[in-house]
This record gives structure tokens, sequence and C-alpha cells, in this order.
């Protein structure tokens, strides 16, 4: 990227905001924030953008959205990163307030609850799916067979899944040390990342890093005082955006253990209906924490339902960017990304009979429910597979 062709603020945040209105599909919107900031704009260049998805995809987060920070970062600093990221989720979050909204007014009517009961027979497909998927890319030899097998286990037991995220990391480093030593290592560290700019960039963002956990603090203060319930909400999602590796759809199970299981803010029912929602809006299923927050307290519980589930996202982006090569270079890393993505294998694997359990079952439900795995197993856009359920549901309602 050359001096010239730094975006402004303005530019970045209007352009992020129009490619937000259309990011259905997750993780695939990588691929246009790649045409747009590479390709047709030439903010970054192909190598830059490609560290950066490889940055995304091995911590906590919701990618695409962690993907349009970096571009920011890496064009207008702190500052950027904040405005492609805000840019980037807004529309997201406008759209499941509105459908948040609407729902709680027909909910109650009769082509509603049968229309969300298919929905729910849908999620179980996408998470299902999404089992799937992750397990192909993630399940290549038997260590990692082994702890999503211990995983499953242990999230059988009930167990705490943060713990269970934890304990499989510890495995991954006690597998990892019978690899031989002498077993070369094939990351390469950058120069950039070893000399005093980069200590300057590192110790510049951490500043601000720390500043925004200074206003997030504030605002804790403010809700234990003023909302005691969004205050744990609020910690919670905190919390679970923390440890949701692999992306958006590692966080549903563990919002599912901590708002329905736990501590029983909403129904199950509920929760699912959320999730569908959040499968019709653009954006990573993520999306869902603004629905729960509308669900306990208006728009204001959404807000701070919002900031809580995406800022832990923003802040590892900015301060790990910096130091992205020397940290993948390490072995010890890699024993613990593969010890926490294997665990949520067995976490999705696991939410897929919780959720299946949790749906009423009839031949609609059950004929839309395998008609959306089949359609997403054969690689079909998952907003397609949603409304056409939808519409098919409508339907067969009507002809009942």
């Amino acid at each position: 990227m050359t001096t010239d062709n730094r975006p402004s603020l303005p530019r970045l945040f209007s352009s992020f905001l129009r490619l937000g209105f259309t990011a259905f599909g997750g993780p695939s919107m990588v691929a246009y924030i790649r045409k747009m900031a590479v390709d047709d704009k030439q903010w970054l260049d192909k190598e830059t953008f490609k560290d950066g998805v490889a940055l995304c995809q091995i911590i906590p987060g919701a990618t695409a959205m962690q993907s349009a920070a970096y571009v920011g970062l890496k064009t207008r600093g702190v500052s950027g990163a904040a405005a492609t990221f805000v840019g980037f989720g807004l529309p997201a979050f406008l759209l499941m307030s509105l459908l948040a909204l609407v729902y709680q007014s027909v909910i109650h009517h009769p082509i509603s609850i049968f229309v969300f009961s298919c929905l729910q027979a849908m999620i179980v497909a996408i998470i299902a799916n999404a089992t799937v998927s992750f397990g192909k890319a993630t399940l290549k030899e038997w260590k990692s067979v082994l702890i999503t097998v211990f995983a499953i286990v242990l999230f059988g037991l009930k167990w705490n899944p943060i713990l269970i995220i934890v304990l499989s990391a510890a495995l991954g480093i006690l597998l990892g040390m019978r690899k031989k030593t002498s077993q070369p290592q094939t990351a390469k560290i950058s120069s950039s990342t070893d000399g005093p700019a980069c200590q300057e960039k590192a110790e510049s963002n951490l500043r601000d890093i720390a500043a925004i956990l200074l206003a997030y603090a504030v605002l804790l203060v403010v809700l234990f005082f003023w909302n005691r319930r969004l205050f744990v909400f609020s910690t919670l999602m905190f919390r679970i955006d923390l440890f949701a590796y692999g992306g958006g759809f590692a966080s549903v199970p563990l919002m599912f253990h901590e708002i329905v299981d736990v501590r029983h803010l909403l129904s199950s029912q509920t929760f699912l209906n959320g999730i569908a929602l959040g499968q019709v809006t653009p954006g990573p299923i993520v999306i869902t924490a603004t629905f729960i927050g509308y669900m306990l307290s208006g728009i204001v519980g959404g807000i701070i339902g919002t900031i809580s589930i995406f800022l832990p996202s923003f802040l590892m982006v900015i301060g790990i960017t910096p130091i992205f090569d020397r940290l993948r270079s390490k072995k010890l890393f890699d024993d613990i990304i593969r010890g926490v993505f294997s665990s949520f294998v067995g976490l999705l694997f696991t939410v897929t009979i919780q959720f299946a359990l949790n749906v009423h079952w009839g031949l609609a439900q059950m004929v839309i429910g395998a008609g959306a795995l089949v359609a997403l197993l054969l690689k079909r856009d998952i907003l397609y597979v949603v409304l056409i359920g939808t519409a098919v549901s409508v339907v067969i309602f009507v002809a009942l």
C-alpha cells in the first residue's frame, strides 16, 4: 500500500458499511473483503491480507469481522480498525434489533410458532453441517481425534465448556511433547517483527487496548449498580468471545450453556429462534447476542450484548497483529491451537444433539431439516437455504 492510496477514516467506514449490508454467509465474506481491499481498492497487497486471514482464523472471534478490522488496522491504525469493524458490523446490529422487535409482536401467532419450529430444525442442520466441515478441516491425525473424543465425553458429563477447552489445550500440549524436538519449524519469522518500529507499534496498540478496556470497565461499574442482570450478561458475552476459537459458530454452544442451561435467562426455544433470526441477517452468527440482549432489556440490552460479544475479537486483532509472526513460530502455540480446535469439533457435535432434543419434531420439521442438511452438505448458500426453507414452511402451514 502506498501513502497516496491510504484511505480516510470516513472512506473506510462507508466502504465496509456498504459491504456489511450484504455480509451473508459468515466466514465466506472474507473473500469479498479481499476483493474490495486488495483487488479493487488496492489498500493491501495479497500477502499482507493473507497473513491477516491466517491470524483471524486462529484467534477467538468471528473471522469476517476480524478480517475487516485487520484491513483498517493496516491502513489507518487502531482508529482505522475501529472504523472498519463498526462499519462492517453495524448493519447486522440494526437488522437484528429490528427483527427482535418484530419477533416480540408476532411470536405468539400460530403461523409464527410453526415457522419458527421449522427454522429450529434448520438450525440443527446448520450446526450439524458446521460440525462436519470443522471436523474435516481439524481431525487430520489421531491426536486431534483423541482430543475430540475426550471433549465429547466431558461435554456429555455436563462439565463447563470453557474448562473443557482449557483442558483440551493442555492435552494438545501434552500430546505435542511426543514430537521429535528435531522437527523443523515451518513458520517463518518476518524481519519486520524484530525491529524497534514493530516494538513501538505493539506498545502503541497496547496503550489503545488499555484505554478501551478502561472504558469497558467503567461501563461494567455502571451496569453493576444500575442493572445487575445486564452486568452479568455483559461479562458472560465478553468471556464467551474470549474462548470462541474457530469462528462464530463456536460461540453458539457456549452461549447456550450460559444463557439457557446455567443462568436460565431465556428458554431453549427462544434461544434457537434467535439463532434462526441471526441466519437471515448479514454478519456473523454471534449477532445472536444482540437478540438475547434485546429480549432481556430492549434496545439497551441489545447494545450491551453487541459491544460485549465483539469487543474481545477487536482487541485481539489490534493486540496480536504486531507480534503474530513470532507467536505462530512457536511449537507450543501450534499444540494449543490443535487442542482447542479439536475440542470445538466435540462441542459442535454435542450441541447438535442438544439442539435436536429441543426441537418439536413433526413430519414437516423432519423433511425441512433433512432437506436443509443435504443442501448445506452440497455447499448451497446458507442464506438461500434458510429463506427457501422458511417459504416452504409457510406453504406447508397454509396447506394444513
